[in-house]
């Protein structure tokens, strides 16, 4: 208890980060050509991602594999549902089409894939390397389709009015730099604290993985999402989640992977309710995103709703509460059925708006152009 006193510098240097990084990340984007989507999906996600990524290989190393996976898992939930809840109710998302024809299907798609290689109840060393060689095929992949993204008029403005020369690119970098150095700094802080006091209650290493850890791993993506949110840079403000997301699935689990001595074990209770939460808010994304292209304020309120269901859930499942039969029973026979009902009922009103209804339109005025 000792650390508590960490919180609030942590807090600052969190913020602090977050501004530096945004700042940085979008001005170096608009100098160098590429839309703000793209570092968001690259070196803001990937940054933010770093304490996910240490922290993770650090407890496979020391054999405390519940903490590496639940931290990752944990944090895609995480990710999803609290910082992209807390940025959409903060100021509504645009969500770039990239991002539903390309990014999300590929977080779906980790997703999954982390199920089925883990399916044995284990992540072995060649899972490991299966994993990181999808990850470095989709750096390659990334750096060849920034090229041929395009800029938007304003972007084209703000890079006008930035000076082109060694200071400037030296100055962002060095931004960047800082503002993920007071991320990782700052979300370090937090966890110390949070670990020793989660730990003199006596709750699993698995649900200090998917709760404490997890959140604090993920509070640089939520200081970066939530202050790209506030700034209007709401491209790199989804991009970050989506790209952190397929960051900690292929790289992070897959460098734990490599480093665990034995491979890593993989809780049934993970592979039983967790990692199924995580691909269903992976997929709960794309109505979402598809419906509009946009991330509405109530929308928002209603993932962080979600997230604050599912954290009740695990605090009654780790001190065995009586009321978790009942809980369970109301989740899974009302609350969670309806939602999958209106996510589905959203994507199809989503696809006959953006498809259907402009095809019969043109079919439309084809006929009547046929019968003048």
């Amino acid at each position: 208890m000792e650390k508590i006193w960490l919180i609030l510098p942590g807090l600052l240097l969190l913020i602090g980060g977050g501004e530096w990084l945004v700042r940085g990340a979008s001005r170096l984007a608009s100098l160098l050509g590429v839309p703000p989507v793209v570092i968001g999906l690259s070196v803001v996600a990937f940054g933010t991602s770093a304490p996910e990524l240490a922290v993770s290989v650090l407890s496979a190393y020391r054999g405390q594999p519940d903490i590496a996976v639940g931290n990752v898992v944990g944090s895609n939930i995480v990710n999803i549902l609290l910082i992209l809840g807390l940025s959409a109710v903060v100021a509504p998302l645009a969500v770039s089409v990239r991002l539903i024809k390309i990014e999300v299907p590929m977080m779906i798609g980790t997703a999954l894939l982390f199920f089925a290689l883990a399916y044995d109840g284990k992540l072995t060393r060649l899972d490991g390397g299966v994993l990181v060689g999808i990850f470095a095929a989709y750096l390659v992949w990334m750096a060849r389709t920034a090229r041929s993204e395009t800029l938007l008029e304003e972007e084209l403005e703000e890079a006008g009015a930035i000076p082109r020369n060694g200071w400037t690119y030296l100055k962002l970098t060095g931004l960047i730099v800082a503002g993920l150095a007071g991320l990782v700094l700052g979300s370090e802080w937090l966890i110390q604290g949070a670990v020793a006091a989660a730990r003199a209650f006596g709750v699993s290493e698995l649900v200090i993985g998917l709760t404490v850890v997890a959140v604090g791993t993920s509070l640089p993506e939520l200081a970066t999402s939530v202050i790209a949110s506030m700034r209007g840079e709401r491209d790199i403000s989804v991009g970050n989640v989506v790209g952190s997301n397929i960051f900690n699935i292929l790289s992070v689990l897959g460098f734990s992977s490599l480093v665990a001595p034995d491979g890593m074990t993989v809780a049934p209770a993970v592979l039983r309710f967790d990692a199924l939460v995580m691909i269903a808010v992976s997929l709960a994304c794309f109505p979402v995103f598809f419906n509009g292209f946009q991330i509405k304020r109530w929308e928002g309120a209603l993932f962080v709703g979600y997230y604050l269901a599912y954290t009740i859930y695990l605090v009654l499942y780790s001190s065995h509460h009586d009321a978790l039969d009942e809980y369970t029973l109301a989740m899974g026979y009302f609350v969670l059925p309806l939602t999958g009902i209106a996510l589905v009922l959203t994507l199809i009103f989503a696809w006959n708006r953006q498809y259907l209804k402009p095809r019969r339109l043109r079919r439309k005025q084809l006929e009547t152009n046929r019968n003048r």
